[in-house]
């Protein structure tokens, strides 16, 4: 009896284990996104009659599998480039790791809550997604690789996003794991009854994606009549991180992007983007390069994007910026945009004044300041939305400066960080979506790649290389002012689906006390 117990127990962790693993094969850089469509019903499966902890207990093992293989590349950044010795980085990860894991015990247990309800599948995909919408707020909100965004490359299906945002991705894959799972584990006449309505229901989801899908497809190659076009060209200078902030480089780095910026000029862009920190100094106060770098801008005869580390003294010290430039030719004016959504660990330590150990265990964090205003940057026909690295991946904010009348989403990154991980390409996958809820186009330049134009409709229209020296270039068609439905309401069907969770857990609890 115990061998046979324990046999069980062994095989509900091995399932709990590769739900995990199946998630993170759904993610690039593989082309296996199929696989989300049933990567949970081994998890459902294991917690059957499961009672609420053990549920919760197995839900932390599928996200420890699911998250330790796909953020690993957290250990490549602490280690080579935080200074900060294996086991610290390893610990990170797993912290980490353990805390997202925690969504995904919290959607075992409640879903376990609910399995006898007539609606198993439709309430699952509602706790999911309200799962992963609370996940992008709590502790400034780490909204990495949502499950709709393995689905970035099926234009036909991410166009719901200008209504739903990725959410309506993700609440479609879990529905199709809970409906899967009820087929495969129909247990009597309730259950058959509950498939009578559940599989019409999400039929009429999936068609109504496809039609919708199909049509914004068809509208995005029409046209509306409405646009301009700009030419623009990005520059990927492939600066090596161990020697981009070393000063002796620093003339060396300029020079590499004025001489690939020089030869896009037989393209004649209107607007030229440089990575985040392209300038690894204080561009502001630069006698040798500032004069330089304007210049340029007025030789190109384009605007000119970059990024530049700045400071400015506020209530009597010193804050620092990590900031995005924008130089106009012929006016020589000068606009910049602050990273408001720092990343925390990395450009800041949260809580360092209170808890001041917390700065010396990462010493290698930066001290950047939030900026204080999210707006576009404007240079005649253009609007520039500006998302410095890890903002692309809050659709808030992205919303925010669309509504504040960007027609244009730059996004400008130094994904040199990562290495030659899984992270450049995850990274990319869900700029896609910023570009699909807002129908706006975006460009995207990295320091080491992936650089991008991307389409309103999210086709990656070109993509360079990892870890070249590289300039884009690419005619894009300006939007006329008109807002989506997503841009105008936001997150209103997570919401909604946040309400549907909270009232089926209320309920499901008060049964369970009876």
């Amino acid at each position: 009896m115990a061998t046979a117990e324990s046999n069980f127990r062994l095989r509900n962790l091995l399932l709990a284990v590769l739900s995990g693993v199946l998630l993170t094969l759904a993610f690039p850089p593989g082309r296996l996104s199929f696989v989300a469509w049933f990567a949970l019903v081994p998890l459902l499966v294991c917690l059957e009659n499961r009672s609420p902890a053990r549920a919760f207990i197995l839900g932390l093992v599928s996200g420890l599998a699911h998250y330790l293989s796909l953020i690993y590349w957290i250990v490549v950044v602490l280690g080579r480039y935080g200074n900060l010795n294996a086991p610290i980085a390893f610990l990170a990860l797993f912290l980490l790791s353990l805390y997202l894991s925690l969504y995904l015990a919290l959607f075992a247990c409640m879903s376990g809550l609910v399995r006898e309800s007539g609606f198993h599948a439709v309430l699952a995909a509602c706790f999911w997604v309200a799962l992963e919408y609370l996940r992008g707020y709590v502790l400034t909100g780490f909204p990495w690789c949502l499950l709709g965004y393995t689905q970035y490359e099926q234009l036909w299906l991410i166009q719901i996003s200008d209504l739903a945002g990725v959410y309506g991705v993700s609440f479609l894959i879990v529905f199709a794991n809970g409906l899967i799972f009820s087929m495969l584990m129909r247990r009597g006449p309730k259950d058959a009854a509950s498939l009578r309505w559940e599989i019409p229901l999400f039929l009429i989801f999936l068609t109504g994606t496809f039609i919708y899908g199909n049509n914004r497809l068809q509208k995005e190659k029409t046209g509306d009549g409405n646009t301009r076009v700009i030419r623009a060209a990005v520059v990927q200078a492939n600066i090596d991180q161990s020697i981009k902030w070393d000063p002796a480089f620093q003339t060396e780095t300029v020079r590499t992007y004025q001489r690939l910026t020089l030869s896009a000029m037989a393209f004649e862009p209107g607007l030229i983007v440089w990575p985040e920190t392209s300038l690894p100094f204080f561009f502001q106060n630069s006698r040798k390069f500032f004069p330089e770098i304007v210049f340029l801008a007025e030789r190109s005869g384009a605007i000119l994007v970059f990024g530049s580390p700045a400071y400015k003294p506020v209530d009597g010290e010193i804050r620092y910026f990590n900031r995005a430039y924008m130089i106009t030719p012929n006016t020589r004016q000068i606009q910049y945009y602050d990273k408001t959504h720092l990343v925390p660990f990395g450009e800041y330590v949260p809580l360092k004044k209170y808890i001041p150990f917390i700065g010396q265990l990462v010493q290698a964090a930066g001290d950047f300041a939030r900026g204080e205003t999210l707006a576009p940057l404007k240079a005649g026909s253009i609007s520039a939305g500006i998302l410095i690295c890890f903002e692309v991946v809050f659709p808030e904010l992205a919303r925010t400066l669309t509504r504040e009348g960007a027609n244009l989403l730059v996004n400008i990154t130094n994904d040199a960080w990562f290495g030659m991980t899984s992270a450049p390409y995850q990274h990319l996958s869900m700029a896609v979506f910023r570009a699909v809820e807002n129908r706006r186009p975006m460009i995207r330049a990295a320091n080491t790649g992936f650089s991008a134009f991307i389409g309103p409709e999210g086709t990656i229209l070109a993509r360079s290389s990892l870890y070249t020296e590289e300039v884009l270039k690419r005619a894009l068609s300006l939007p006329g002012p008109s807002l989506t439905f997503y841009t105008r309401f936001g997150d209103l069907f997570a919401l909604v689906l946040s309400l549907v969770t909270l009232f089926s857990c209320l309920w499901a609890g008060w049964k369970r006390r009876r």
